[in-house]
């Protein structure tokens, strides 16, 4: 038997009646829906469920270290704080800072209270924030020194809502010190909360210019922790039958894991796809300033790291490190990642350098809560450009440019439906009804599914470039371009990139008479977006840029004509 034929006979023994993994079509606002029969009833169940662990490490930054207890105590505390300053069940409170500890912890105790997430990009510069804030709305913002300090630069443009500050050397006043927060012991409010309620707002970058929020259920989130369990169940049961996975000794705790954050948790690899099935299953989180391959390997040394998940440069930089074979990296067993795809090569790379370590990825978006599919081990190696098949709380259908369900092995827009689908888009019914049209999101990505069920992403439809495993939008980079008075046209496109798999890229054409230095531009987009959306490669092009009859400006044949030696 082949291995894909023992994959699709253990999934179907996972999935059927009565099994862990049970599928079923549940009614969620007129669409009917796949869904697991046994999956937590919200995001707080998962949170409860989790201080069975007690004592056990959960986070780790530098000398902080958290168990699950004095997590749960410092949850309790600041869920009763939020109450106490007039967060009920529903309304919002935003986190802005670097993956530190309190992100998770302030997060844990919104979710069980029953209020909602707003996870603002630390990336954004004031106009981000202003208008994210304005759109969302929360009552409270719980942020660190330097996302306070952009937020009070701008005090007089947002809404009314309370400041609590996170690792401050001196506390502004007006702020709250997170402090206040755990200091005294609470309680978490006694609350319902229905499977369809909102748990979290994530912005995407939006195609008109302003990013959109998009609303996480709790279903939707549960339902991903329940996706990558599957999978690790699957994977696990496979390698239980051939013998290169032990059998688990009954009444045996389970073993230690650690996973290495290595991405923002305003993102949805790092918080739902890394820390909900960590902290459900009772894993160690360890936090990262920032990301730093040396460091990385440090701490996968130190703290016995069994999964690296980030965006594809990471897993690059770390297995090519000079100083790789120095360190003991025997810990881990997963290598890998989302938010870009993994490059073919590296998928063997990472097999064969890492010796107790199997490549994995998976694909998904803001908009599914996590992952759509996931692909790992053998599966993997064998087809290293897929990203696996999609998991069982999504149907999929590949369709042409108006919609029309293609037959199987043909190459169009992949649309799918079923559970960790969001909601909408936070006051955005145009955009909303744009993506998803009867439940089915449309993904933006052009794909092909094989015979065996595995997913094949081959080019992207949405004008968006993927830079590091961010989405830069394009339009929304050309609008703050376009807002210099010198430029008369722009254009933005994707420049391959070895490290980034994409760079941003535009092509300005000014006004006549007109002079702008690639500098001064890059200043000038600095104040409107964030630093990682500005061109890293600029083209002052002498005519007026190429269109179509439409009058769309032709990106593929600038791309062609365009010499990465010629940007500045």
């Amino acid at each position: 038997m082949s291995m894909y034929a023992e994959l699709r006979e253990v999934w179907e023994a996972l999935t059927a009646p009565g099994a862990q993994f049970e599928i079923v079509k549940v009614d969620v606002r007129g669409i009917p829906i796949n869904t697991y029969r046994n999956a937590p009833n919200s995001l707080r169940d998962v949170w409860l469920a989790s201080s069975a662990h007690g004592e056990r490490e959960y986070l780790v930054y530098n000398d902080t270290r958290i168990s699950f207890a004095e997590a749960h105590r410092q949850v309790a505390a600041i869920a009763s704080w939020l109450a106490a300053n007039g967060v009920r069940q529903g309304d919002r409170v935003a986190i802005a800072m670097r993956n530190y500890p309190e992100w998770l912890l302030a997060y844990w105790a919104v979710i069980a209270m029953g209020g909602v997430v707003v996870g603002v990009n630390a990336w954004w510069v004031g106009p981000e924030l202003v208008y994210g804030l304005n759109d969302s709305q929360p009552k409270i913002m719980i942020c660190d020194q330097e996302r306070l300090a952009r937020a009070l630069e701008h005090r007089d443009e947002l809404p009314p809502l309370k400041l609590v500050g996170v690792r401050l050397p001196v506390v502004p006043e007006g702020v709250t010190p997170w402090s206040d927060l755990v200091a005294n012991p609470g309680t978490l409010p006694d609350v319902q909360i229905d499977p369809d309620d909102d748990a979290c707002i994530f912005y995407t970058s939006g195609t008109t210019g302003h990013p959109k929020g998009a609303q996480q259920t709790h279903r939707g989130c549960v339902a991903n922790i329940m996706n990558m369990a599957f999978w690790g169940t699957c994977i696990a049961t496979l390698g239980q039958r051939n013998g290169t996975i032990p059998i688990p000794v009954p009444g045996a705790p389970p073993p230690a894991t650690a996973a290495l954050l290595t991405t923002p948790l305003f993102h949805v690899t790092a918080n739902n796809c890394v820390s909900h099935g960590a902290t459900l299953n009772g894993g160690k989180l360890v936090f990262m300033y920032k990301w730093d391959p040396t460091e990385a390997l440090k701490l996968v040394e130190r703290e016995r790291i069994t999964a690296l998940t980030g965006v594809p440069v990471m897993s690059r930089e770390l297995i090519t490190h000079p100083d790789f074979d120095k360190y003991d990296t025997s810990s881990l067993l997963s290598v890998g990642g989302g938010g870009a795809q993994l490059q073919p090569d590296l998928v063997g790379k990472i097999d064969q350098t890492v010796k107790t370590a199997r490549p994995n990825t998976g694909y998904g978006m803001t908009e599914t809560c996590g992952i759509i599919t996931s692909i790992s081990a053998d599966f993997f190696v064998d087809k290293p450009a897929s990203c696996g098949p999609a998991m069982p709380s999504f149907e999929t259908r590949i369709v042409d440019a108006d919609g029309n369900e293609l037959p199987p092995g043909s190459v169009g827009e992949l649309w799918v439906r079923g559970a960790p689908v969001i909601k909408g888009y936070l006051n955005r019914p145009e955009a909303t009804a744009e993506t998803i049209t009867d439940g089915w999101l449309h993904t933006g990505d052009i794909a092909r599914i094989d015979t065996d069920g595995f997913i094949f992403i081959v080019d992207r439809a949405k004008d968006m470039v993927l830079r590091g495993g961010e989405n830069v939008y394009c339009a929304e980079v050309e609008s703050a371009i376009f807002e210099h008075s010198a430029v008369a046209e722009t254009t933005v496109f994707g420049v391959p990139d070895d490290r980034l798999g994409e760079e941003v890229g535009a092509a300005v054409y000014l006004k006549p008479d007109a002079a702008l230095s690639a500098e001064a531009l890059r200043a000038f987009c600095r104040e409107r977006i964030s630093a990682h959306k500005v061109p890293r490669y600029l083209w002052f092009v002498n005519e007026p840029l190429p269109r179509n009859a439409n009058g769309k400006f032709l990106k593929r044949e600038l791309r062609a004509r365009l010499d990465v030696a010629d940007a500045v």
